[in-house]
Formats: structure tokens, sequence, C-alpha cells
């Protein structure tokens, strides 16, 4: 599989925190769902000095540029506005 990472900052306008915090639950729904079907490796939020989350860090596997190109479309964080920037580039986790 190809993996990827995922490098994502959110907007930054007065309502940013709170869209993101009522999309989130339907992120992580589609993030249990690329575990259950092996495409998640690993994510989390990144946080301000503040502690409030303001992007995401992703690592995924797909199989093809399509299935990567499927996720994108269908995910809330970009679909809802939430991410304003989307980083993805090609990328191997180190087996140790």
């Amino acid at each position: 599989m190809n993996q990827y990472l995922v490098t994502a900052y959110d907007y930054t306008d007065d309502g940013a925190l709170s869209r993101r915090m009522g999309v989130r639950p339907h992120h992580l729904d589609g993030a249990k769902e690329l575990k259950e079907s092996g495409n998640y490796v690993l994510g989390g939020a990144i946080l301000n000095e503040e502690g409030n989350m303001i992007g995401s860090v992703m690592i995924l596997q797909f199989e093809t540029e399509e299935e990567l190109e499927a996720w994108k479309q269908g995910e809330p964080y970009i679909t809802q506005k939430i991410w304003e920037t989307v980083d993805v580039k090609p990328f191997r986790v180190a087996a140790v």
C-alpha cells in the first residue's frame, strides 16, 4: 500500500473551533472506518499554545491514488470547511 502524510491546518475565523467541534464526531467516525478497512495508520490534532485544536496530522494508506482522492472527497473536515489547507505527501512508516 502507498502511505501518505496528511498535514492540515484549520481556518482561523472566529467560529473555526466551534465548527470543528461540531463536525468532529463525523470526522472520528470516518477515521474509525478507515481503521477498520486498514487505511488508517495514525492521526491526531495539532494544538496551539492554549491547547486548542488548530489542525490535524494523519498517516493513511491506500492501494491507489483514486482511493486517496475518494477519501478526500468524503472527508468531513474538508467538505465542511474545517481544514483551510491540506498537504498530502508520500510517506513511508519506518519498519523497526
